[in-house]
Formats: C-alpha cells, structure tokens, sequence
C-alpha cells in the first residue's frame, strides 16, 4: 500500500487532536514528522502520537529530504509565509482555511505553485465528506426541483482574548474561522459564483473581531443567506431549497466521526415532516477522507480534490463581505 510521508508545521491543537490521528489511520498517508518553535513540545507530541521525527524549527523540517508533503494548521496570518516556503521546497502543501486573510495574499500562491510544480490545497475537509458528495449529487438530480435558496447557520461560543480566533491582528474572527464553510459549500453545491454580496458585521468591543455577521450571496437564480457567530450557543445547520423540495443536512460543518451522518429530504408534501426521507451517510472522519484524497492526487499525479484557484476565489467573496459589512451596499467579488 503506497503511502504519502507527511510532516507538519506546529503542534497546534485542530493538529493533534482532530487531524493527525484520522490521517494516521489512513490509507494513503504516513505522519513521518513534527515541527514546534520549542523542540521539547515537538517531542512530546511526536512520543503522544507515535510520529518518528521531532524538530525544533519549521526549517528543520522543510530541509528533510524525505518528507514529501506538508499539513500547515499554523494561525492564519503565517498560513501564506509558511506555505510558500513549503513550496519552495518541495513540499507539496494542503493548508488549514482559511489559505489566506485576503484574496491578495492568496495570489502569490498560484505563482509558487507553479514556479515549484507542488500541488497546494485549502484543507476545507468537509467538501471531501460524502454527505456533501451525496447532497450534492441529490440536488443535481432535480429531485427538489430547481434551487431557489440556500439558507445556513454556524455558531460557537468562545470570547476566550487568548484564544488566537479572538486576535483580529492575527485573522481572528468567525468570518475566517467558520463563516467561510457556508460560503465554500454554496460554492461547490451550485458550482458558481456569487455577483454580488450584501453583509452585516457585529464585532466584539473589546478584541475587535468579528462575532456575529449575516451575509446574501447572490447566484444565477439563487439567494444564499447565513448568520455565523463565535459568541452564540453552539449551533450548525444547511438548507437548501427547491421548487419541489428541500434538503436539510443535519451537521453539515463538524461532522462526526463516531456515528452515521444525516441528510434529510423533504419532497414538500407535509409541513410537519411526513414527506422527509432520511439518507444515513456511513461514519467516516472527513479528515482520514480528505487527507487520503490529497495524497491519492499526488500518488496518482490526478486532480487534486479542490483546485488552488477555488481557494482564491472564496477568498473574493470574503473579501467582498467585509467590504459590505463596512460600505453598507452591495459589493462584487
């Protein structure tokens, strides 16, 4: 069984507590190597995790000749510096989402990707999920008939000022952290952009971030609408309507990796449920599926699951919700 060696820059915790462990147990990748700016807590965590190799220093790592690819889950504001130079040697790269703070920074991505000839990719795992697969597939059968509106929520609670999602200096803020789930999934469920993006922003008077923002994205034929918040009860859901039904799919964002996931689809006959079908997904982890999708790109020298260019144009669209939230109109992306 032919396996991607794997290093990674940080101990950060998204890292060791969610992501290496379901790559680990995949088919296709192999976590030779972790680095820390401290070589003790790089250790620690490699004796924890049962990874070979501890370095001291993102450097060190990158130097390794035999370390193939690169999983960057460092803050948002390094997720460009670090990629590029992960790049530069040799390293293929799939980054932690956001891949950028701006759409301008994530260009030079593009550049280096083509300069070095590695495959980058923003980690947005759940596009590699098969309940986002099979939502979409049922949504372009014309079984809910044609889509008329997409409606989302996305929310936590977290006011922690340590906690690097409350530093707005450093990309803090839900729309970085989870108000670009629903903005990536109506992407990829319409396969289309947005025209133009209307926002509001609530932030946080003490750290500055954003903490509660509603977004309209409007698609050929199609209004998208959110709220997401990191200061709100813990809650996350997607709906997708149709002129003859709705899909509703129940934890579209965080789903979990110890029972069956589930869509429901409503052929609109009942308006307290009696029509609704449930489509159980078996239980997977989406980051074992999305880590083994990249490296059997690479392996396979195939398409890589979501292109760099997509990376960016989400990126647009962020961009363009904070330049409503601040105007008050409609904004292109």
């Amino acid at each position: 069984m032919t396996k991607l060696s794997w290093g990674v820059l940080s101990t950060a915790r998204i890292g060791w507590e969610k992501v290496l462990p379901a790559m680990q147990r995949g088919e296709h990748c192999r976590i030779d190597a972790i680095a820390s700016r401290d070589l003790g807590t790089a250790r620690d965590w490699a004796a924890k995790l049962g990874i070979p190799k501890a370095y001291g220093s993102y450097e060190e790592l990158l130097a390794d000749p035999d370390i193939q690819a690169v999983y960057n889950p460092l803050p948002n504001h390094l997720h460009v510096p670090w990629t590029v130079k992960a790049a530069e040697a040799g390293k293929h790269v799939l980054c932690e989402k956001p891949v950028a703070l701006t759409a301008e920074e994530a260009v030079p991505l593009l550049a280096a990707r083509d300069r070095t000839g590695v495959r980058i990719q923003e980690a947005f795992m759940v596009r590699a999920h098969p309940q986002w697969l099979k939502a979409k597939e049922i949504l372009q059968s014309g079984r809910i008939g044609e889509i008329r509106a997409i409606q989302g929520f996305f929310s936590y609670y977290n006011d922690d000022p340590d906690n690097i999602r409350n530093k707005a200096d450093i990309g803090g803020g839900g729309m970085l952290d989870i108000g670009c789930y629903p903005t990536t999934t109506a992407r990829f469920m319409l396969e289309a952009e947005p025209s133009r993006v209307v926002a509001t922003i609530d932030r946080d008077p003490v750290s500055g971030i954003d903490r509660l923002g509603s977004a309209v994205y409007d698609f050929p034929g199609v209004q998208a609408s959110y709220v997401y918040s990191t200061q709100l009860v813990p809650y996350q859901r997607m709906h997708f309507f149709g002129t003859k039904g709705h899909i509703e799919i129940e934890v579209p964002f965080n789903a979990p990796n110890d029972r069956p996931c589930r869509i429901f689809v409503d052929d609109g006959s009942s308006l307290v449920g009696e029509g609704i079908e449930t489509v159980e997904i078996p239980t997977c982890d989406q980051y074992r599926v999305a880590g083994d999708a990249f490296s059997r790109a690479v392996l396979e020298d195939a398409p890589q699951p979501i292109p760099l260019e997509d990376a960016v144009a989400n990126m647009r669209v962020i961009d363009a919700v904070f330049r409503s939230a601040a105007s008050g109109r409609w904004e292109t992306p």
